[in-house]
């Protein structure tokens, strides 16, 4: 009983001290169905969204071909962070600088298999990695699955995350 009591003095304090603090909150209302129009206008923001992507994707491979960090110091947000094949986690200083202090010269690096996933503010890109060239004498050929996370906000997309996966062969 004496907890009962105590469970409506709180309540009543709190009540007068701001009235909205025991009312119900009343549910947002339903969005509005979109028109034709809003819709095509939606899905044509999505397509370009999505380009933007796809072309980033294919800069990014030409810079990595060039051991050229000038994209990823524009796309890459300040708080990115990337797994190497390795694991090991990068990053983004660590990331561009280990890039373009490689001592890899490529001769071929495409991205293939764009595909893009869209959520709101947020899209999941995946894309096949396919290089030749030498590091040293050594010559090499191999092809990675990449996984990256963008967020989009005041300045356009910034890649968060970015996960590589080595393919045997």
């Amino acid at each position: 009983m004496k907890k009962l009591v105590a469970l409506i003095i709180v309540v009543a304090v709190l009540s007068s001290v701001h009235p909205g603090l025991a009312q119900q909150q009343t549910p947002l209302a339903p969005c509005p169905p979109m028109s034709p129009e809003e819709m095509r206008q939606w899905a044509k923001e999505q397509d370009e969204k999505q380009q933007e992507l796809i072309s980033l994707e294919k800069e990014m491979a030409r810079a990595q071909q060039w051991n050229t960090g000038t994209i990823f110091r524009r796309v890459y947000g300040d708080d990115f962070q990337g797994i190497l094949p390795t694991g090991q986690v990068m990053d983004k200083a660590g990331w561009i600088g280990g890039m373009e202090k490689s001592g890899i010269k490529y001769s071929s690096f495409v991205a293939s298999d764009i595909r893009v996933r869209m959520f709101q503010d947020t899209a999941v890109v995946t894309c096949l990695w396919s290089a030749r060239g030498t590091q040293g004498e050594r010559a090499f050929s191999r092809q990675s699955r990449v996984t990256h996370v963008y967020v989009y906000g005041q300045q356009g997309w910034k890649m968060v995350s970015s996960q590589e996966t080595l393919l045997p062969g």
